[in-house]
């Protein structure tokens, strides 16, 4: 190699390291950062909200339930400016955005024009809650069915989330995929070898503790995805319903009545030093009586950490 190609070689290799350090050096080897203080506020999903209120009443009524943020899907029909205004004159804030297409057009589909149709509505995600004065779009990163095996599904996946990252970039916004029952990723080593393999900042995990308890315990998938998580939702599991009444029943449990061991979960976030700053309650909706009570278990498991 002459000394200019030695050149154009070292700076490149320069440049790339500086890209994947904010990652690597931390999230990649599972490290954890020292001593900031653990803190979690707590948000519910716009679709928990069951009272017929106009928006910006629900708005308020969520705020004054306890809760500090909202969860929204996005892309919406709902109208921006009526959601900004509602945001401003409740003091809300919107820390993240659920994809609303990552089932329907998933990125894992055989089809190349699917995979599009959803790389377009995660990049619109990613500008709604920029706009909104949030951090997080989240994102299921494939299903695993009987048309779609296993490894083409992780290899599609990890294309697809790739060209993804350009929209991140342009707009700060983190992906953070989540586990869901969509038959992918379902070992702790497997999701943080994924995220891994992306290698980058603004991609992560957005791990839900109450999916896991089907097949497996979400304190251990804490502590192996360490520094990749980015945010937390929060929802119970029964064992015990699953098994005697169906695999669905088991989510029919309020927080703190299932088989989530609250304290050694917290314990865990403690941990890693987890700095995603949101606890995001995913459970079953209902009027104001019945999301008080949602606020108050939050807060008790909270008080664990």
């Amino acid at each position: 190699m002459n000394r200019k190609n030695f050149i154009k070689s070292a700076g490149l290799m320069a440049g790339a390291a500086a890209v994947a350090t904010p990652f690597s050096t931390s999230a990649a080897r599972g490290s954890t950062p020292s001593a900031a203080k653990v803190t979690l506020k707590k948000s519910l999903g716009f679709g928990m909200i069951k009272e017929d209120l106009p928006l910006v009443d629900k708005f308020k009524l969520v705020r004054d339930l306890g809760f500090d943020g909202i969860e929204l899907n996005s892309p919406t029909d709902m109208d921006k400016s009526e959601i900004l205004a509602a945001k401003e004159k409740s003091g809300i804030e919107l820390p993240s955005v659920v994809n609303s297409d990552h089932w329907k057009k998933p990125l894992t589909d055989p089809d190349p024009a699917v995979r599009k149709e959803c790389i377009k509505s995660v990049a619109q995600s990613l500008q709604d809650v920029k706009d909104f004065g949030g951090d997080t779009v989240l994102l299921v990163p494939g299903v695993v069915n009987e048309k779609v095996s296993y490894e083409q599904a992780y290899n599609t996946a990890l294309d697809s989330v790739r060209e993804l990252i350009p929209y991140a970039e342009e707009t700060g916004i983190q992906i953070a995929l989540e586990n869901v029952w969509n038959n992918f990723l379902i070992s702790p080593v497997e999701a943080k070898r994924f995220v891994d393999e992306i290698n980058h900042p603004l991609v992560g995990w957005y791990f839900d503790i109450g999916n896991i308890l089907r097949y497996g315990w979400p304190e251990h998938w804490i502590k192996t995805l360490n520094r990749r998580i980015m945010k937390l939702h929060i929802k119970e599991y029964s064992r015990k319903l699953m098994n005697e009444e169906g695999l669905w029943e088991g989510f029919k449990v309020k927080l703190l009545e299932g088989d989530n061991n609250w304290p050694e979960v917290m314990k865990a976030v403690r941990e890693i030093n987890h700095q995603g700053g949101w606890l995001t309650a995913e459970v079953s909706g209902g009027d104001r009586e019945h999301l008080k009570d949602v606020s108050l278990r939050m807060d008790k498991i909270i008080g664990y950490l």
